[in-house]
């Protein structure tokens, strides 16, 4: 133990957490879950074929028969709830999500996509996983980031963005027969590497600060395969990192063996080598960006700087429902059909096929 204290302290991994739910954060990122829900075959009415004894419908996050209703009553997921002064970034690596806002909009994605949704002022949505194959299992994977937004931004209009994952730098590197390593950039270019060139981010978000130095990557490492992360390019000006080893093992990080599974926060101005010694891939997810650094005061879905704040974003929701619900219900599915799709409050439209699995088994 005194050996490894002392490599944490003068090493590039500056503390080992473990891993709950949700996964622990830091400034400028609120909160970080990862599901992963191995849902059986559908029923028809895009909900589980199965039954629901020992869920606790309307608050189940226990886990029963290996995955999960959370707060839907008949189709997985959440229905319409607030949120004001932050943003959630939802990463979907396998199946499918139905997002309805109080805006009007609407959108199925999944597959590799991310959606990023600026709450900002005040917005109402729901998040459901509608289950659409009948004959087979319907896989969920999916982390969902909340970053924060600064004072300034707190009231920003509402808005979202879909980042489709055909359109997602995705980087294979390696030696060409060798063990290769996937690095999928949703947010945030890798230093060397021209080719990830990141997707814009909401105007408002801090990520669109070129100071913030956003990064939100995922890692997939081969067995045996090994690739070095480099240097943030803020670190100077106090870019902090962490690193969340969450499948595979056993893993080696700046030459320290991580056998368990964990939250890896690292020194953002040293390079890294990653090196995956086990014989299953294995997989991170990093979170990276310069603290915001103003007082966070958060009461559930809000996210403000002072209780006052916070109070009045009770007040407002009460009197206004951020525009109300234009939705026949606060669970909305949007049909069989596969396809993706986004449909934004101005009514224009993007359309994209039904979605691919983006991450291998």
């Amino acid at each position: 133990m005194m050996i490894e204290q002392e490599f944490l302290m003068h090493g590039p991994i500056l503390e080992v957490l473990p891993l709950g739910f949700p996964w622990v954060t830091f400034d400028p990122f609120l909160f970080c879950v990862y599901h992963d829900d191995p849902y059986p075959k559908a029923n028809g009415r895009f909900g589980p074929a199965a039954s629901l004894a020992g869920h606790a419908i309307g608050q189940d996050f226990q886990n029963a028969d290996g995955w999960r209703m959370y707060h839907g009553q008949e189709v997985p997921g959440f229905p319409g709830h607030p949120h004001r002064g932050f943003e959630t970034v939802t990463v979907v690596r396998r199946g499918l999500v139905d997002h309805s806002d109080s805006l009007g909009a609407a959108a199925r994605y999944g597959g590799g996509d991310t959606q990023w949704l600026t709450a900002g002022a005040g917005v109402v949505h729901a998040e459901m996983f509608p289950l659409l194959d009948t004959a087979g299992p319907n896989p969920l994977e999916l982390f969902q980031i909340w970053l924060n937004l600064p004072a300034r931004r707190k009231f920003a209009p509402p808005h979202f963005t879909m980042f489709w994952g055909e359109d997602i730098p995705r980087l294979r590197l390696g030696d060409a027969g060798g063990p290769q390593t996937e690095l999928v950039c949703v947010a945030g270019a890798v230093p060397g590497q021209p080719a990830t060139t990141p997707l814009a981010p909401p105007p408002d978000s801090w990520a669109s600060q070129p100071e913030a130095d956003i990064a939100i990557w995922t890692l997939r490492l081969d067995p045996g395969a090994r690739w070095t992360l480099p240097p943030a390019a803020g670190a100077a000006s106090g870019t902090r990192r962490c690193l969340y080893f969450f499948a595979g093992s056993p893993v080696r990080v700046g030459g320290h063996l991580q056998s368990d599974h964990a939250a890896l926060v690292l020194d953002a101005g040293a390079a890294v080598e990653l090196v995956n010694e086990g014989d299953k891939p294995a997989e991170f997810l990093l979170l990276q960006g310069r603290p915001i650094g103003e007082p966070v005061v958060q009461y559930g879905p809000f996210v403000m700087n002072t209780e006052a704040e916070v109070r009045q974003a009770f007040a407002d929701y009460r009197s206004t429902q951020f525009g109300g619900w234009p939705w026949g219900d606060m669970a909305p599915v949007h049909g069989p059909d596969p396809g993706r799709f986004a449909r934004h409050a101005d009514g224009s439209e993007e359309r994209r096929g039904p979605a691919s699995v983006a991450v291998s088994d």
